[in-house]
């Protein structure tokens, strides 16, 4: 059968295509068409190390997901995914950027803000603001974004316009979309660095407990790391933190790391292979267990965690991460949300147009305004 490509609703997918295209061995054979599966025996068989190898079954679409959710999924498994199957960072950042170009320009169309470019103590960020004016509440708060794309691709002015408009425009807020350096021109803890040096600038103007941090994806994974890198430069804690579509460790590790390809109708990684992570060219030679890369193997970087959103979905490579993440914060004694859609997929919110997104829109800015501080905004 074919199918028409919605370009809005196919377009999202690129964020899910390329962590794919960081799987070249699941998703593609050596000529480049699609790997067969391999011979699945009739009925489960579990090894002695408690490996269960899974008989072929057949995965129809959830019933709890909404109409134009289903009908994006449905486009996304069908998608061209060529330009992404590449190992050429350069090529995928052109690929980002061209199949981001019409949704930006979708979410700008939709969500009326105003957008500036500016320099936070030399990094570079986008202020992004609603047109009908920030909120009395506001006023006194700010919310730093940092965008997704694997810590290899995307930029303020991609990934992080779609997750920062709807937020200022819905809640009516001011968000500041960091451009934090990225891999492999720079390696950890480059992004952490900038991200704490844009804080240390905004507390001189904004209280700590009236700035919140989030991100999706790779930037859900560096609001982690600059949660616990604030920490190591002894600076004040921030009023909240959101990590959507991501957790707080760098390993991508559990059972969803394994299904999540699967439901993409791709070859899952072989149990024995060590996890292939795009981003390793930033990662560099880092130790994944070091605890300012992945915080969540120290419970003392984790006590001191703001209260914290986690959000994620059922087809989503990093649900068992986010999942792992939410219980050790509350073990801790952190303050924690987790919010998890079924039949979704990773980074479903930067598609606006999903009730599922505009669900996941309301649950961050109620979040937010329930913690960050309400005190006025100082001035030198």
């Amino acid at each position: 059968m074919f199918l028409k490509r919605d370009p809005l609703h196919s377009i999202v997918a690129s964020l899910g295509l390329i962590a794919l295209a960081a799987h070249p061995e699941f998703a593609f054979g050596q000529s480049g068409s699609p790997s067969q599966p391999a011979s699945k025996p009739a009925t489960a068989v579990v090894e002695a190390d408690g490996t269960v190898h899974v008989p072929a079954f057949d995965l129809p679409l959830s019933a709890y997901m909404s109409t134009e959710a289903r009908k994006s999924l449905v486009q996304q498994l069908h998608a061209d995914q060529s330009a992404f199957n590449t190992s050429d960072i350069a090529k995928l950042r052109e690929a980002t950027k061209t199949s981001l170009t019409p949704l930006i320009k979708h979410v700008q169309e939709r969500y009326a803000v105003n957008m500036k470019p500016q320099m936070l103590a030399g990094v570079p960020v986008l202020s992004v603001s609603p047109k009908n004016g920030i909120t009395a509440r506001n006023r006194a708060r700010i919310l730093i974004n940092l965008h997704a794309g694997g810590f290899i691709v995307g930029d303020a002015a991609s990934f992080g316009l779609l997750e920062s408009i709807p937020i200022a425009a819905l809640g009516r807020i001011q968000v500041i979309t960091v451009d934090y350096r990225l891999g492999p021109e720079h390696h950890f803890p480059a992004a952490s660095e900038d991200v704490a040096t844009v804080y240390k600038e905004l507390l001189r103007q904004y209280k700590p407990e009236n700035i919140g941090i989030y991100g999706c994806s790779a930037g859900g994974l560096l609001t982690a790391e600059a949660a616990a890198w604030i920490q190591n430069e002894k600076l004040p804690r921030p009023g909240a933190a959101g990590i959507f579509c991501a957790a707080a460790d760098a390993n991508w590790l559990g059972d969803t790391y394994f299904t999540a390809i699967a439901f993409t109708g791709k070859r899952p990684p072989s149990p024995n292979a060590p996890p292939y992570l795009i981003e390793k060219p930033y990662y560099g030679d880092t130790d994944l267990k070091n605890p300012l890369l992945s915080p969540v193997v120290s419970p003392g970087i984790l006590a001191k965690f703001p209260p914290t959103l986690i959000l994620t979905a059922t087809r989503a490579a990093e649900l068992s991460a986010a999942v792992y993440t939410h219980a050790e914060l509350i073990k801790a004694g952190t303050e924690a949300e987790l919010h998890v859609w079924d039949g979704l997929w990773h980074g479903f919110l930067l598609d606006p147009d999903l009730p599922e997104s505009q669900e996941a829109y309301a649950v961050i800015i109620k979040f937010f305004d329930r913690h960050l501080g309400r005190t006025t905004v100082t001035t030198e």
